[in-house]
């Protein structure tokens, strides 16, 4: 019995080594965590950058390190739909609806995802553009209908630039150190953003941290903006008015005698 217990303590042993072996943490930060829309905005770049921390014990390994930057939000309720040609119009027939999906999204990598994982693991993963709409239900995805409209969905964002990918968009400055520009449009919505910073090596996630920033309207735009939702009915009033006083300055410009 003895002997039985200290075999399992040296197994013991042996699992804690192995443990922090592999114990690698990700430390990240942002160049800002805040994005201020003026009148004269046409868009904005943020970095992000960080260092892979190794535990003391930890062994080196056969594998780089790869890292994978998601940056995603607002979330929103996206609709797609279908026109079909019936006689001499078109109409809407099928749609699809895609709960919970974000209206901005960029996937910065040191190489290509094809290069750092396998097609399952980034299915399973969801990572990269291409499966950025799958299904929690695993069946959902094989259903063709679905398919088409999601890559409809991936298409259509990516032509208004609030969809993008960079296989090299991440840069070892050293062999622990990386940074990450993230390009966000003068499209990108008003709204709160999720970062993920993902550790590879060999295909397997090892550490991933999370960090956010905002888009927020500033100036005279956010105050205006704050006043018809405050308001509304006295922002709608002021409206009318405007509008009756500059029809009546161009009565009086443009008048012809």
């Amino acid at each position: 019995m003895r002997a039985l217990a200290r075999l399992a303590a040296i197994l013991a042993l042996l699992a804690g080594s192995l443990g922090s072996a592999r114990a690698e943490s990700l430390i990240a930060a942002m160049s800002s965590h805040q994005i201020l829309i003026t009148s004269n905005y046409t868009g904005s770049q943020l970095t992000v950058f960080g260092v892979v921390e190794r535990d003391g014990r930890t062994v080196a390994r056969g594998d780089p390190y790869d890292i994978v930057v998601t940056a995603r939000g607002p979330r929103r309720m996206l609709l797609v739909r279908e026109k079909e040609r019936l006689g001499p119009i078109w109409i809407n027939r099928t749609q699809r609806r895609f709960p919970d999906s974000s209206l901005f999204l960029t996937v910065a990598s040191n190489r290509p995802l094809s290069e750092i994982m396998s097609p399952e693991t980034a299915r399973r993963e969801r990572v990269g553009l291409e499966n950025a709409h799958r299904t929690r239900d695993a069946a959902l995805d094989f259903d063709t209908t679905t398919a088409r409209f999601s890559d409809g969905l991936l298409r259509i964002l990516s032509e208004k630039g609030l969809y993008s990918a960079a296989e090299r968009g991440v840069t070892f400055l050293s062999s622990t150190v990386f940074s990450a520009p993230i390009e966000v449009p003068a499209t990108a919505p008003t709204g709160s953003y999720e970062i993920e910073i993902v550790l590879y090596a060999g295909g397997v996630p090892l550490a991933r941290q999370t960090t956010n920033f905002e888009v927020v309207k500033s100036g005279m735009e956010q105050r205006l903006a704050a006043g018809a939702h405050e308001l509304p009915l006295v922002y709608g009033l002021v409206t009318v008015l405007m509008a009756l006083l500059l029809g009546w300055l161009a009565s009086v410009v443009f008048r012809r005698d």
